[in-house]
């Protein structure tokens, strides 16, 4: 049993890899849609690539959404339109008429003998003809023709009657002044007309529950179908081209293909397919992180961070299909190789993007159109998105995916309908859309260094700032450090420049490599302003500790001040596993039969990268320029090539991925900027 432990103890980081991969590939089956894969692939517009194709079962023809919708619009235009009848109103506005009148005649002050049975008899007349023909409301309902019959239910009677017989809000001021016409007093035909005006309200209501139900019933009577196909009837032969009917067979064999193969029987096989055909695009990732990435590969944070970008993009784009396919494209799988290419490179972005745009041509109908736009658009991003921290390389680069998005799918649709005619714009808002969403990736950068522990180069740039509190107080207490650490970053950036590796992650980590000297300034030499040397007062290997302990405390310093775990790797990785030559060649001197070299040689580790392993050149050179009496061209030279080749020799650059090519590149520029420093010129003969 303890064997056991040990053993996962020791494979635990392989066991985490592989329950990742296994997690990660179940999941993305299980977001599929549940609907079988049709086994032919067509397009509007394009030749029948396949052998002639039989009707293998019979199967009705369906009709396509557009002739559907057509139907239920037509349907809804001859649909009966119903409203109420209500009797109780006339009864209650006659009584509201009674009260308001006699109140506004007191009001008034005028002759109680106005209210004689004349009045009431206009007011009478007119109310009861008003609401025989019916006062409907059309707050509700207003998009009834004049000329069209409508059905009043009254008492659960029906009957029907014209729009135009009834009478509007519109109609009752015109129909008022008609019935008061002969009125000759003024004053009290505007105190009828007031009145009737504000007590008179609908009694024909529009009936949405009837009319709904009356539409719903017309609706189940539509047929979905327009015709049938018999087993072995051919539907269509080798070389024709896929449009007219043919498309519509082939769409509804395709569909009923789908729901007949999607059987709770075929369930268990259908899904052990998807999952063979995830598990090797997943794994054909693992291998190339293997063969070409190591350095991802063994590392479970970045396999991790990789492995939830793709399970992300897969679970949007699916949910979308799942909602609304039409909405397909509103997905910004760009985001994908932008946030990978920002912590890894192009490579990798890419590898990545395509499996997972391969993945998800299973479930969309029109695969071989997604995958080609999405690959154009995916190589688009790959190839202008850099330099994400230079205000504007975004958002151009965005603008440029975007118009390829418009461009291939305007290609897609001129090939398939032979022109532009009824070309549909909503795709194009949804293009543009996507571009819109493609913009959280900024966010998204952000938080996955939050919660991951990445390093992209807008964190890179603002750490660069010299005005930030950790290099402002390293400028403040070790000001020759600091100027060092400038030198330093400026021959790192140029290096790097030279050999293609991260110019902003080796020169921020140049500028922070020797922050730890910020507690013990006065014991390194750029920082004595004096010609006391605080070392005379110490031992050998006391002053090798204060000045092997600046790369403890410098990640110590880091740690607290939040910095990211690739800048601290260069705090560590700087001086490797060299000697404090000075002090041990003075122990040599003092104590030579007890020297223990360890005592005076930093522990490491070795630079592991291109990036550490160029600070580590930059740094010793940078230093040790700083000894030459008489800079000249010669004396650079050889100082440069015995400093490299001594790191060399001591196998401190084993560990990193850097050629011996890349090595003599960078001697080179190092060379020349140190030249350029000290103003080295040509000696020209007298």
């Amino acid at each position: 049993m303890k064997n056991i432990i040990n053993r996962i103890y020791q494979n635990q980081s392989i066991i985490y890899r592989v329950f990742l991969f296994v997690m990660v590939v179940f999941s993305i089956v299980y977001f599929f849609p549940t609907g079988g894969k049709f086994k032919y692939e067509f397009q509007k517009g394009t030749p029948w690539q396949y052998k002639n194709l039989l009707a293998p079962f019979d199967f009705s023809i369906q009709k396509n959404a557009d002739e559907i919708l057509r139907e239920k619009s037509e349907l809804i235009k001859n649909s009966n339109i119903y409203y109420e009848y209500n009797e109780d109103i006339e009864q209650e506005v006659l009584q509201d008429f009674s009260n308001i009148y006699k109140k506004t005649i007191k009001e008034k002050g005028l002759s109680k003998d106005v209210d004689t049975a004349a009045s009431k008899t206009i007011a009478s007349s007119l109310i009861a003809h008003l609401y025989d023909k019916g006062f409907v409301d059309t707050s509700v309902k207003k998009d009834v023709l004049p000329n069209r019959k409508v059905r009043i239910r009254k008492n659960q009677v029906v009957r029907e009657i014209f729009f135009k017989d009834m009478i509007t809000s519109d109609e009752i001021l015109p129909l008022i002044n008609t019935t008061l016409q002969n009125q000759e007093d003024y004053a009290y035909k505007r105190i009828l007309t007031n009145v009737l005006t504000e007590v008179l309200v609908p009694n024909v209501f529009y009936d949405e529950k009837y009319t709904n139900k009356d539409l719903e019933e017309l609706f189940r009577s539509i047929s979905y179908t327009k015709g049938k196909v018999s087993t072995k009837e051919l539907i269509i032969a080798r070389g024709d081209i896929v449009e007219g009917k043919k498309l519509e067979v082939l769409n509804s064999l395709r569909e009923e293909s789908q729901s007949q193969i999607w059987t709770q029987k075929n369930y268990r096989w259908i899904v052990t397919g998807y999952l063979i055909l995830v598990s090797l695009a997943m794994g054909m990732l693992m291998l190339f992180l293997y063969l070409d990435r190591k350095e991802i590969f063994e590392n479970n944070t970045h396999i991790t961070f990789i492995f939830l970008n793709i399970l992300l993009m897969v679970f949007l784009e699916t949910f979308i299909i799942k909602q609304q396919e039409a909405y397909l494209y509103v997905v910004p799988l760009c985001i994908l190789p932008i946030v990978i290419k920002t912590f890894f490179d192009a490579r990798v972005a890419m590898f990545s993007y395509l499996l997972t745009v391969i993945m998800l041509g299973f479930v969309v109908l029109n695969s071989f159109e997604f995958i080609y736009l999405q690959t154009i658009a995916g190589f688009v991003t790959i190839l202008t998105v850099s330099d994400i921290h230079k205000r504007g390389n975004l958002f151009i680069s965005i603008i440029k995916i975007t118009i390829v998005y418009m461009l291939t799918y305007l290609a897609f649709y001129i090939i398939h309908e032979g022109g532009i005619d009824q070309i549909k714009s909503s795709y194009f808002i949804l293009f543009a859309l996507n571009g819109v969403l493609s913009f959280l990736a900024v966010f998204l950068i952000w938080l996955y260094e939050k919660l991951f522990g990445l390093v992209s180069d807008i964190t890179l740039l603002e750490l660069s700032n010299t005005n930030s509190l950790l290099l402002r107080e390293l400028n403040e207490k070790a000001p020759g450090t600091f100027q060092h650490s400038m030198q330093v970053a400026n021959l790192a950036e140029a290096a790097a420049n030279e050999i293609n590796a991260n110019v902003m992650l080796v020169r921020t980590g140049a500028l922070y490599h020797d922050i730890g000297k910020i507690l013990n300034p006065f014991y390194f030499t750029e920082n004595q302003s004096t010609n006391v040397n605080p070392h005379n007062e110490l031992s050998p290997k006391d002053s090798a500790r204060i000045i092997i302990g600046h790369t403890l405390e410098g990640i110590e310093l880091a740690k607290k001040h939040r910095l990211p775990d690739r800048i601290i790797d260069f705090i560590r990785t700087h001086h490797g596993t060299s000697l404090v030559y000075y002090f041990y060649k003075q122990e040599l001197e003092q104590n030579p039969d007890i020297v223990d070299s360890n005592d005076f040689r930093y522990p490491g580790p070795l630079p592991f990268s291109k990036e550490t392993s160029i600070l580590m050149m930059c740094d010793a050179a940078e230093a040790a320029s700083k000894s030459l009496s008489n800079p000249t061209a010669i004396a650079i030279d050889e100082l440069i090539e015995r400093i490299i080749e001594k790191q060399k020799s001591d196998g401190q650059f084993l560990n990193a991925n850097i050629t011996l090519k890349e090595i003599e590149s960078i001697k080179k520029v190092i060379k020349k900027k140190l030249k350029n420093i000290y103003h080295v010129r040509i000696q020209y003969p007298e």
